[in-house]
């Protein structure tokens, strides 16, 4: 997403493993996509909604969601511009805090709250209120305060917002995670190239058939509609950041019926490829 940013205020990862970022980008949808960290989401502004396994829920302005490790997820952003603090936090090096991590799972979504739990949540979203202050005041140490307020975060989640309903992580789950972001860095790689089911199953040395299942298991839709995705994507930002006629983007980025890219750009976006030409994001 590099050359759809406005303004971007990056961390890089501590020793504790996390990853702290202050990002602004223009609207439009983020494809499938996942990380080996778990992902705090904070909306500071605009409105969105994150996709999980089919499911959709809305990220309302200065509220805390959560993404686990290994969750495929997408996002729709539905503002001309959208502001977020994103949190990366790596299990595996906390670890000798608190043994066991790894196979403990958080769920925490504001539209799915428990009465019991909203106390301690709208506690949460002060605290990183006050995260997001401290960043705009560019106050001496913040990095270290906000390590500290990330840790402080994690034990409060795992202990308000445990997911018991999700079962820990098997060997089978480890081996599908790793052929999944296999794919998705194929595809990343090659979406301007012709990429068929063929071509995709045996990067990971499966049937035809067996891929598609596989892939739609774990990631809750079709290989061929995950590459779309991803094509429109790109073409969505080369036609916020280039002077290409729409049929050259179109091509680019491995796209070749006009008809049908109209059609699939329109369900995704809500508006036709030209309309984006005509409105472009604010700087």
């Amino acid at each position: 997403m590099s050359d759809q940013v406005i303004h971007e205020a990056f961390h890089r990862t501590s020793p504790l493993g996390i990853q702290i970022v202050f990002h602004t980008t223009p609207g439009g949808y983020v494809a499938p996509h996942w990380h080996n960290e778990v992902e705090i989401l904070y909306p500071l502004n605009g409105d969105a909604d994150l996709f999980i396994d089919r499911q959709k829920h809305h990220l309302p302005r200065r509220r805390i969601t959560v993404v686990e490790s290994a969750q495929v997820h997408s996002v729709s952003y539905h503002d001309r511009t959208s502001m977020f603090l994103y949190i990366h936090v790596s299990k595996d090096l906390l670890e000798p805090y608190l043994p066991g991590i790894t196979l403990r799972r958080i769920h925490c979504m504001p539209d799915e709250l428990e009465p019991e739990q909203e106390d301690e949540y709208y506690a949460l979203c002060t605290l990183l209120s006050d995260m997001v202050r401290l960043y705009i005041k560019d106050a001496p140490g913040f990095l270290l305060e906000a390590e500290g307020m990330t840790l402080q975060l994690m034990a409060r989640l795992l202990r308000t917002f445990p997911a018991d309903n999700l079962t820990p992580i098997s060997e089978n789950d480890h081996l599908a995670v790793e052929r999944i972001r296999q794919i998705m860095s194929y595809v990343e790689e090659h979406f301007a190239e012709p990429i068929s089911l063929q071509d995709a199953a045996d990067v990971l040395g499966l049937g035809r058939e067996y891929f598609c299942r596989f892939f739609r298991k774990h990631t809750g839709g079709s290989f061929l509609q995950y590459l779309t995705e991803i094509r429109l994507t790109h073409s969505y930002r080369d036609l916020q950041n280039t002077d290409l006629p729409v049929s050259e983007v179109m091509e680019k980025n491995g796209l070749t019926n006009q008809k049908r890219f109209n059609r699939e750009f329109k369900k995704l976006y809500g508006c036709t490829p030209s309309s984006v030409r005509k409105n472009p994001p604010a700087n």
